[in-house]
């Protein structure tokens, strides 16, 4: 697979600044949805690049220190969970992808978007199904979302070690689930998402319906 052949396509037709803008978090339990967006140098070839979660979390390490580096620039932002409850999933990724593209300088011409969908976009752009796959913008996208937010939720741990944000990243582990049952949400969590699972039945059905979605 040629990483650069979306973006070859629309540097042939003129456009010079083409960002990748990609997402991580947005199926947590807790915490934000972050996002990423990065211009790089025509034709850069970074070894290992590749969608994040088919990176090995050192790999995805060291290639988050080369991308910063290599990028022309490079932009990574975030929807709390307060504004995820607010405005729904969907919209608050769309929010925190206009935030990493608006903080890029030089400013993207036209951005490249991971998924089948991106209506809530606030600039030119074309959707890849798989793009964090297939396109080395939105790889390297991938990566810095991917390895920001986990630093995040890393330094989380800190303040509420009970839910080991450390280990599951908000994820709906079977370990995360029964953390919730025992200890009650904290304020990272995201309580749409909590009440979607069934939270506030019996316990029995709160971690049949946890585990289901952690599956």
């Amino acid at each position: 697979m040629d990483l650069w052949f979306y973006e070859n396509e629309l540097l042939a037709d003129g456009w010079k600044l083409v960002c990748g803008v990609d997402e991580a978090g947005r199926g947590c339990l807790a915490g934000p949805v972050f996002a990423a967006a990065v211009i790089l140098p025509p034709g850069l070839v970074i070894d290992g690049l590749d969608d994040s979660k088919k990176v090995p979390p050192k790999k995805r390490e060291a290639l988050y220190d080369v991308i910063v580096h290599e990028a022309v620039t490079y932009a990574v932002a975030w929807a709390d969970e307060a504004e995820i409850d607010r405005m729904n999933i969907l919209n608050a990724t769309y929010l925190a992808m206009n935030r990493a593209i608006m903080k890029l300088s030089p400013r993207a011409e036209v951005a490249l978007i991971d998924g089948n969908r991106a209506k809530g976009i606030d600039c030119i752009h074309r959707c890849i199904v798989g793009g964090d796959g297939k396109s080395a913008s939105i790889a390297a996208a991938s990566i810095l979302a991917k390895v920001s937010r986990d630093r995040y939720m890393t330094a989380l741990a800190e303040k509420y070690p009970e839910y080991a944000f450390d280990v599951h990243k908000g994820y709906g582990t079977a370990r995360h689930c029964q953390a919730i049952l025992t200890h009650g949400p904290s304020p990272v969590h995201r309580t749409t998402f909590l009440r979607k699972l069934g939270f506030g039945s019996d316990s029995a059905e709160q971690l049949s319906l946890f585990e289901e979605a952690a599956v």
